[in-house]
């Protein structure tokens, strides 16, 4: 039988409500965190890393994963100090590599990170769901962003579609959907005001899809030979959602994007972070089929479903539920273990996580980060894991037989 895929749990660390003691009782061994107190583009010295990871140790769980050790923005503009901030991202690498942490996500987005309209979208059973409601994103951006140039992005029928949903909130729910809009990076409480992410924008007024690629394969062609080196694996996230919002560029959304960006600087070292909640809200991703073409490139596993809804909405759905097929896409997942035995690969037991849980039964009582409730992650942890041993099993009977 093949080993079990390494079960991890996102910790936000010693503020996080959910505790490595709660961790510890869900089955996963391995915790994905970060060092989220540092600012984006510092650098991690050795002595913080390991002030971390030993508390985590203690807990009788193992840092698997770095998640994620952002990158400054002068990167991703190709700004007068990107060369200085790369030097300092390549210090952080090293000194996590000396820890002994060799798993290391990152992503790519400009400005925000994940963006949804409602944290607390609930469903029929009463559980809160993430939410990314398509006609509130055009409606911020159109009527209250005043984004230049946004009515191009829109058609008549979505402007309308904005206009009406606009015209259905008081000035409390208009407040509640730019503050969520723009919340900035996961771990962090800080919220762009509207000046300051017109500020932002301005700066990538000369950056667009085809810049923005630019500036990653630069990126990754000075980090990822370092990388190799120290034997950290480098995996990227997807773009979450998976197309541009809001006048920003996303380069990280497709197949094909996925696969240029192996292709900038081939390496071991230079790999991918399979979420299927991001690449999933885009219906035109086959994600059984990324997996089984590009699956020698991932290190790390985000399982999550969202509901696709036709003008482009999406709500975070049960992990076994939702618009992707999660039974194909663990199966090739478990085929591209069966490929890494047979080569001789070392890293069979890929890290996952159940990514973005449903906040149920006790998880209200708790002021957790969005989508990182410990019951409804538990839940989805379950299944997976369940489904995951279904499956070798099945193929293993199949093999004998």
């Amino acid at each position: 039988m093949l080993p079990n895929l390494e079960q991890t749990f996102r910790w936000f660390g010693p503020a996080d409500p959910v505790t490595l003691a709660a961790i510890s009782q869900t089955g996963a061994t391995g915790i994905v965190t970060a060092l989220h107190h540092i600012p984006c583009g510092d650098e991690w010295s050795l002595a913080e890393i390991n002030q971390r990871k030993d508390i985590i140790a203690k807990a009788g769980l193992r840092w698997s994963v770095v998640e994620s050790v952002n990158i400054h923005e002068s990167i991703k503009t190709a700004g007068e100090h990107r060369d200085h901030y790369i030097a300092k991202y390549i210090a952080t690498l090293r000194n996590l590599a000396a820890a002994g942490l060799k798993t290391v996500c990152y992503n790519f987005m400009p400005v925000l990170d994940w963006t949804r309209t409602n944290l607390d979208y609930r469903l029929p059973n009463n559980a809160s769901a993430l939410r990314y409601h398509a006609p509130a994103v055009a409606a911020f951006d159109l009527y209250i962003l005043e984004r230049e140039g946004a009515y191009t992005d829109f058609t008549p029928k979505q402007q309308q579609a904005a206009k009406q949903f606009l015209d259905s909130i008081d000035a409390q729910q208009k407040e509640y959907l730019t503050n969520t809009i723009m919340a900035g990076l996961p771990g962090t409480d800080e919220v762009f005001t509207i000046a300051e992410f017109k500020e932002h924008l301005q700066r990538y007024a000369q950056t667009d899809a085809a810049k923005l690629k630019e500036n990653l394969a630069y990126f990754l062609r000075a980090i990822i030979p370092e990388a190799e080196s120290a034997g950290i694996k480098m995996c990227i996230h997807p773009d979450d959602p998976p197309f541009p919002i809001l006048g920003l560029p996303r380069v990280v959304s497709t197949e094909q994007d996925l696969r240029d960006l192996v292709n900038y600087c081939p390496s071991p070292a230079n790999g991918i972070t399979f979420c299927t909640g991001s690449l999933g809200a885009r219906a035109d991703n086959d994600l059984p089929g990324i997996v089984s073409r590009l699956g020698s490139h991932i290190h790390f596993i985000h399982l999550r479903n969202v509901q696709r809804e036709a003008d482009g909405s999406f709500y975070e759905a049960d992990h076994l539920g939702g618009s992707t097929n999660m039974y194909a896409v663990m199966k090739n997942i478990i085929l591209e273990q069966k490929k890494r035995t047979n080569s001789n690969r070392n890293d069979i037991s890929i890290p996952m996580r159940p990514d973005h849980g449903h906040k149920i039964l006790d998880d209200f009582n708790y002021n957790t980060y969005p989508g990182y409730s410990v019951i409804g992650r538990l839940k989805g942890l379950a299944e997976l894991r369940g489904l995951e041993m279904g499956i070798k099993q099945t193929l293993f009977d199949e093999l004998v037989s």
